[in-house]
């Protein structure tokens, strides 16, 4: 089947191109000869002058023939030869005038005329061709004539020579000089700093690899999550080897021409080249690592295997000091990646997010770059605060921090810790809308008792261990309870929780997060009754549906046989394990959740009227419902 990728690649033969050039050359020739007809030698008298065609009525005896040449032209030609006289009166008229002309002079006068023949033309050539034109005014006339299509050839021309709209990709090029920061900015990572400084040791001491029989270009594979500072540590490479860096963004390479992508790296490679020793940075190149051959469309693959080529040194002798950084959002670990290209990277180097004490450094190095009493250092809690931000990169955490900043700036305060907290929330959940749910009495109940069911069933495993108040307070992620709209999330209310960095849960964690989403629809069923349950527990049921799914079919944590059976593709899940589970984890939310029927009443007044009760004030309402339990018996006892 022809395809224009075949084509394509058929024209980078050089015999194909000189014989397609051969092929072009001999049907110009053969067009453009022709056999010279011979030329009549009459006389020509040229004129513009109407009275010699209306003279012809009392001349009619002495005319030898009448034609007219191109009759449907702007400007017809009258030939006139009149007998024993050897000139030609060639008479050119306005198509205007040529029809009545022809019907007030000729048939009126019954002249008889005719139209010119091509054969008489040819021998005529003179008669259609003015005294005033000249070659230039021909050349003009023809340029006037075709100049769209002249144009268009050009156009044609000029993007087979410079590549179409979109194949270029646009790279920045920056000196060291131009590069500011330093290692010391990557707060904690000492791992991968210490990466970065081997990477540095095998560029600057080649001679001393090659003696280990290592002498392939160190290309370079940056993965990890987005905002970890891949894009800044290529930068500190390139200013302490003292190096331009070219950087360019991967996606840019996806044009969706024919040959886009492999120009733009070849133009790419040339421009590193011509600088000697230099750092190519391709920024967000995930899709270059995808597995060749996926699809029909071939030519997709021509720009990974350009880049294929390079990375392997074809150009070693022009690019020997040509260091490929390239990054990724996606690893080999998550995501199958094209094995050849992987194979071309000697150095790969893994971001991950920072843990606990790393985003504290980090947050406080953000806030320390800030004016004097900006901040409220005895009143901050960093490691608070490191605490809620949780799987948040160094990108986000400095976003909280300008969102603290944007707030302390409008409310004319200083940033603290409830601060911090406050900037935690916008930029991770969103703008909070009260008046949405003020109108809304029954539903603010509703999503109060839905919200409280969730927390009761948060903090009911530690409860029921025997812990102390205080004891689930310090052990609990909980943040705080909400009954304020959210744009973002599609909800009435809310429960924050922090997240932990540790992703490694059992099976008993697992079921406590389930019995949580089921905390929240227990809580309608509890006060409502099975038939007063609301829409707005979709979401917690669809999360709980996701969980009991991996844990079922994916994990087989049921199961003695430890299979994912969701990659035999014709096994059907076990829909009827995954209902009978959900049936079990349900039942004890609502057996549970009523135990605290009379807490949950109580709290609920509270919310309403607030709103918004923090993890300090639901535990002190909790301790004070505690004590006051605690203090009536002996009421009793003394009535």
């Amino acid at each position: 089947m022809f395809t224009l990728h075949k084509l394509q690649t058929a024209l980078r033969n050089n015999y194909v191109r000189i014989a397609l050039l051969i092929v072009a050359i001999g049907i110009a020739v053969i067009v453009g000869w022709r056999k010279e007809v011979p030329q009549d030698t009459s006389p020509l008298m040229r004129t513009q002058d109407i009275s010699v065609i209306t003279a012809l009525a009392g001349q009619r005896n002495k005319l030898e023939y009448l034609l007219i040449a191109a009759p449907l032209s702007e400007a017809p030609r009258y030939i006139i030869k009149l007998k024993d006289d050897p000139l030609l009166r060639v008479v050119k008229v306005p198509s205007t005038s040529h029809l009545s002309l022809e019907r007030e002079v000729l048939l009126r006068n019954n002249i008889p005329y005719a139209i010119a023949r091509e054969d008489y033309l040819a021998s005529h050539k003179a008669v259609l061709v003015d005294e005033e034109d000249s070659a230039m005014a021909r050349a003009g006339g023809f340029l006037k004539r075709h100049a769209i299509d002249i144009l268009l050839v050009c156009v044609v021309l000029f993007l087979l020579r410079h590549g179409l709209p979109g194949t270029g990709v646009n790279a920045t090029v920056l000196t060291p000089d131009q590069l500011t920061g330093s290692m010391d900015d990557l707060i904690g990572m000492e791992d991968i700093k210490q990466e970065v400084l081997h990477l540095e040791d095998m560029i600057r001491n080649r001679a001393v690899y090659r003696e280990h029989d290592i002498d392939k270009p160190f290309n370079v594979m940056l993965t990890g999550p987005a905002g970890t500072g891949k894009t800044k540590l290529a930068g500190y490479l390139a200013k302490r080897l003292d190096i331009p860096l070219i950087q360019a963004s991967g996606s840019a390479l996806e044009s969706g021409y024919i040959g886009g992508g492999s120009k733009a790296l070849h133009a790419l490679h040339r421009k590193a080249c011509a600088r000697g020793s230099c750092i190519i940075f391709l920024d967000e190149a995930q899709g270059l690592f995808m597995p060749r051959g996926r699809g029909e469309k071939k030519w997709e693959d021509d720009t990974a295997n350009t880049l294929l080529g390079l990375l392997d040194g074809v150009r070693s002798d022009k690019g020997a000091g040509v260091i490929w950084v390239v990054a990724s959002n996606f690893d080999d670990a998550s995501t199958k990646m094209d094995e050849a290209m992987l194979r071309r990277f000697s150095v790969k180097i893994n971001f991950r997010l920072p843990n606990k004490n790393e985003r504290s450094e980090l947050l406080r190095s953000f806030l320390a770059r800030k004016a004097d009493g900006c901040v409220d250092w005895d009143h901050l809690k960093l490691d608070h605060v490191a605490e809620i931000t949780a799987n948040l990169s160094p990108a986000l955490l400095q976003t909280v921090v300008e969102r603290a900043s944007m707030i302390a700036i409008q409310e004319n305060k200083v940033i603290d810790t409830d601060l911090m907290f406050r900037a935690f929330e916008r930029a991770t959940i969103g703008l909070t809308d009260r008046a949405t749910t003020a109108e809304k009495t029954r539903q603010r109940e509703r999503v109060a008792l839905h919200e409280l069911g969730h927390f009761f069933m948060q903090i009911d495993p530690w409860l029921r261990e025997g812990m102390t108040l205080a004891e689930v307070k310090e052990r609990s992620p909980f943040l705080k309870i909400s009954t304020e709209s959210v744009s973002k999330l599609g909800a009435l209310g809310y429960v924050l929780s922090a997240s932990d960095d540790v992703a490694l849960r059992t099976l008993e964690e697992l079921e406590r997060d389930v019995i949580q989403l089921y905390g929240g629809v227990a809580a309608e069923e509890l006060f409502y009754g099975a038939r007063g349950i609301s829409v707005g527990s979709q979401n917690d049921i669809q999360k709980a549906t996701s969980m009991l799914d991996m844990m079922v079919n994916q994990l087989s944590m049921y199961s003695r046989s430890k299979l994912d059976y969701t990659q035999f593709k014709h096994k059907d899940t076990d829909l009827d394990q995954v209902q009978a589970k959900s049936d079990e984890l349900y039942t004890y939310t609502l057996q549970a959740i009523a135990d605290y029927r009379e807490q949950i009443l109580e709290l609920k007044d509270v919310l309403m009227d607030q709103y918004v009760l923090s993890k300090d004030a639901i535990f002190s309402l909790l301790e004070e419902q505690q004590q006051r339990l605690a203090r009536q018996p002996v009421l009793v006892a003394l009535a």
